[in-house]
């Protein structure tokens, strides 16, 4: 029970994160998306770095989670962060949550949690994932990455926002791989955990997911960007978890169990991040301003920024 616990806890640090570095992101010009310019600009931004630390927080709580869990359970249970977000949003900024929103959040609840209690995820083999398991599931996961950065360079707009939010997810969906690998060769002793590769590699995919994540946040609304994030990444832990990892999971008819559950998290986060409290506001005002936010400052009759 420690571990999907610990894993509801860093969908809680990563839910706040999410709110402070969207706060800071949007503030920014987009002219200045998937470029370095970006990420210097936030550096100076203390909500920002609040943000981070939040991440770096719920980042801790996520490695103790799958190195004493399964990556095909800790994943789903992130999920959790965006009806988190919400609820926060609604408490930090003085909103009242409407009936949509708190409906939405317990169908998510219960959908994720009917997920991973339908595969019933058991102990898998990472001790003995073999360097071929690591080159297949990596270098199929980097072109779905690489994929969609080239996807996002070709559209803008909320196209782009959409198309990194997919991006986003399927790195952290990487980059949680890693860290279970990483836990995995802590049970040989620190120095073990210095010299694999899996270190360098998350921190360098970790990095990567970051920058991908101020970009989606930066290139347009919510309805855009969150759905796919909050998706894909349980997605991308599950197919770990099960390909390489070898985690057991139940067959028959609780795979269709887990769809249907699946389904219903997938609509409870389509009707989420419509919300207008996500962005700070509420009522009319709010899913108007939403509506602006789609909308690049290019695009906008008076050029306004």
């Amino acid at each position: 029970m420690l571990s999907p616990f610990l894993a509801v806890l860093a969908a809680m640090a990563n839910a706040l994160a999410s709110a402070l570095q969207r706060k800071a992101a949007r503030e920014e010009s987009t002219e200045e998306n998937m470029s370095l310019s970006l990420v210097w600009h936030l550096l100076h931004r203390p909500v920002w770095l609040g943000g981070v630390l939040s991440l770096i927080a719920g980042f801790l709580l996520q490695a103790v989670a799958l190195g004493s869990g399964q990556i095909s359970a800790v994943q789903p249970l992130l999920a959790l962060d965006l009806p988190v977000a919400l609820i926060l949003s609604g408490f930090l900024l003085g909103n009242r949550l409407g009936r949509r929103e708190w409906v939405a959040s317990a169908v998510m609840a219960a959908g994720v949690a009917g997920l991973v209690l339908a595969l019933g995820p058991g102990q898998g083999r990472s001790s003995s994932v073999s360097w071929v398991g690591w080159l297949i599931g990596g270098g199929a996961n980097v072109v779905l990455i690489a994929a969609g950065v080239l996807w996002a360079r070709a559209v803008s707009g909320t196209r782009r926002a959409a198309v990194l939010g997919v991006t986003t997810g399927c790195a952290f969906g990487l980059t949680a791989a890693l860290i279970k690998g990483v836990t995995t060769r802590y049970s040989q002793g620190l120095s073990a955990v210095f010299t694999g590769w899996q270190l360098w590699a998350m921190i360098a995919v970790g990095a990567c997911a970051m920058f991908l994540l101020q970009s989606a946040m930066n290139a347009g609304g919510l309805l855009a960007t969150q759905p796919g994030l909050t998706m894909t990444d349980p997605v991308i832990g599950i197919l770990w978890g099960v390909l390489v990892f070898h985690e057991r999971v139940r067959g028959g008819l609780f795979i269709l169990l887990a769809v249907l559950c699946a389904a219903a998290a997938a609509a409870a986060v389509m009707v989420l991040a419509r919300s207008p409290l996500l962005s700070g506001t509420s009522g009319a005002q709010g899913e108007a301003g939403q509506a602006d936010d789609d909308v690049s400052p290019a695009a906008r009759p008076d050029g306004d920024t």
